[in-house]
């Protein structure tokens, strides 16, 4: 079940993202008649006149607000997934057998002293 839903809250979160991307890639920027306003001064203002929000950025915010939701959503639900993925690779690995027969480390050979001579001055 928690496979399911975890599946579907992703799907929702895909789209929306793909419909937020294309929302945004279709409306016109503010910026946009700047240009206008230093040519032709066909623009009254510098930024353009900041009306009411139209049906596009209205969309847009709801589009975002769903697709935070469904962040929010997928992560809590991926902390909630049981899965049987050991948390270190080492934790698959045997430790070896205590009957099998250890390497044994050589023995140093032994240091022969040589006396020290004085140097003459």
């Amino acid at each position: 079940m928690g496979s399911v839903i975890f599946n579907l809250v992703l799907v929702v979160h895909v789209l929306v993202g793909l419909g937020v991307i294309g929302l945004v890639l279709v409306q016109h920027g503010k910026g946009a008649d700047m240009g206008a306003a230093f040519g032709s001064g066909a623009s009254g203002s510098l930024f353009g006149a900041s009306g009411s929000a139209n049906f596009l950025s209205r969309t847009t915010a709801a589009l975002a607000t769903v697709f935070f939701i469904s962040s929010l959503g997928l992560s809590f639900l991926a902390s909630k997934t049981v899965s049987s993925v050991p948390d270190s690779i080492m934790q698959g690995v045997s430790a070896p057998a205590a009957t099998q027969e250890q390497p044994v480390a050589p023995e140093a050979a032994p240091v022969e002293s040589s006396p020290v001579q004085a140097i003459p001055q």
